[in-house]
């Protein structure tokens, strides 16, 4: 990757001083001589590293203005702030705004040189952290044989090579991201940009400028992420929590397929795939006036509905497998061995889906337990509930053994039961009993056969 650093200074022979000590370092360099100069080359192309003087041609402050224009493009890119009027307010106030580090004039120059490799390291780290991040989650597989399941992937490749937009129901932690991202992965998008738009992360008086970006009246555009994804995928995270006004502006877009920037004059045409998520129930969120009818028809043109896990517990063995395989060579460890049928397992509610799955398996790679019933005391300890702080042996103890009895076929059954998915024939012959037997005693313990 080739660095490239902008430098901004109204003096001449500082810019070129700092211009000789960064190509010296290794570094490509663009200059800018004055504010209108350094927003042009901003706006031209974002640099991997800028180095500002605070005070250039328009005020005593202006490289701050800078500072703060370059943090709403991306706020990733280290700036460092060189000043010869240096005082600590101004000081607090710089880093507040986001540099990366404050020197003063005149400077040391092996300092800064210093402060520049710091950021190109840190820039360094943040992109292959991205990289793996976004390699990793790619990576991940949409894991399960229960039908829910099977019919998901079955939609994704059906819909992945269309140009329709999408709506995807689920409650939170059940994987609806991954399923945006596999399919822009099989789209005739996957070369373009997947970009995520969290409804409910956003301030209330931000949803229009992140969306549509802003036309400043010094000259600079921020970018919003409609033209971000230009050519790619926008997935609206939680879209149910965007307020109405905004709703009725982004079904404008979908229907002129066009839209001004905030202050602009040009349209600018649409060219992205949206897909939208919710965790909550969208149906009712539109009887409560909380969602424009007429834009959830206008995004939903297919449906993908995720079951909760507790509802797809077929799923779960698979998972634990799964997470384990992948968890244990991420973390450089020997494949971890849990009993995928350990019943606090099958048996949990899961209010978390897959991602609280997950977040245990990865527990349990980090502790590292030696044995079975580590694994199994870490689960445990893991899954307790408020309210369930009295064990199960504990409760059968002060029971006839009739009843104790009664309630371990209950547990054992309904947990076979899960597993299969209600499918009664495997049921039966996993526990090694008749199919009909086991109808009658599935009635005769009052349990419920699944559907």
């Amino acid at each position: 990757m080739s660095i490239e650093i902008l430098i901004i200074d109204d003096n001449s022979d500082i810019r070129n001083i700092i211009n000789d000590l960064i190509i010296d370092a290794g570094y490509k360099t663009r200059l800018a001589a004055n504010y209108n100069q350094a927003l042009n080359e901003i706006d031209k192309k974002l640099p991997d590293v800028a180095i500002i003087d605070v005070k250039l041609d328009k005020g005593d402050n202006d490289g701050l203005e800078l500072l703060s224009h370059i943090k709403t493009k991306d706020k990733n890119i280290p700036v460092i702030i060189i000043t010869g009027h240096a005082n600590v307010e101004m000081a607090i106030k710089a880093l507040k705004s986001g540099a990366f580090e404050f020197i003063e004039k005149p400077f040391n120059q092996e300092r800064l040189i210093n402060f520049v490799n710091r950021a190109v390291e840190n820039i360094n780290l943040k992109n292959i952290n991205k990289e793996f991040e976004s390699k990793l989650f790619y990576s991940y597989e949409i894991i399960g044989n229960s039908p829910n399941i099977e019919n998901i992937k079955n939609q994704i490749n059906k819909i992945s090579l269309s140009e329709s937009r999408i709506f995807i129901n689920g409650p939170t932690g059940t994987g609806k991201e991954l399923i945006a991202r596999k399919i822009h992965k099989h789209s005739k998008r996957k070369t373009g940009p997947f970009i995520i738009l969290n409804g409910a992360l956003l301030d209330i008086k931000k949803y229009e400028l992140e969306l549509f970006g802003e036309e400043k009246n010094n000259g600079a555009i921020s970018y919003g992420v409609l033209e971000k994804a230009t050519g790619g995928i926008l997935l609206i995270d939680e879209v149910s929590e965007i307020p109405l006004d905004t709703q009725s502006k982004i079904l404008r877009v979908l229907t002129d397929q066009k839209f001004k920037r905030i202050n602009g004059n040009h349209d600018i045409k649409v060219d992205v795939r949206i897909i939208c998520s919710s965790s909550k129930d969208i149906k009712k969120e539109i009887e409560l006036g909380n969602f424009r009818e007429d834009l959830y028809h206008r995004l939903n043109v297919f449906e993908i509905n995720i079951e909760p896990l507790r509802n797809r517990t077929s799923d779960i063995p698979l998972l634990i497998e799964y997470f384990a395989q992948k968890i244990a060579f991420n973390y450089n460890l020997k494949k971890l061995d849990i009993d995928t049928n350990n019943s606090y397992l099958i048996n949990y509610e899961w209010p978390g889906n897959i991602r609280e799955l997950r977040n245990l398996i990865e527990r349990i790679a980090i502790l590292s337990p030696d044995t079975h019933e580590k694994i199994s005391n870490i689960i445990k300890e893991s899954l307790k509930t408020p309210g369930n702080e009295i064990s199960k042996s504990e409760n059968l103890l002060s029971v006839p053994l009739k009843e104790a009895r009664e309630n371990f076929e209950k547990e054992y059954l309904s947990t076979q039961l899960k597993k299969f998915n209600g499918n009664i024939s495997k049921t039966a012959d996993f526990i090694g009993m008749e199919r009909s037997a086991l109808h009658r005693k599935l009635k005769g313990l009052g349990i419920k056969e699944l559907n």
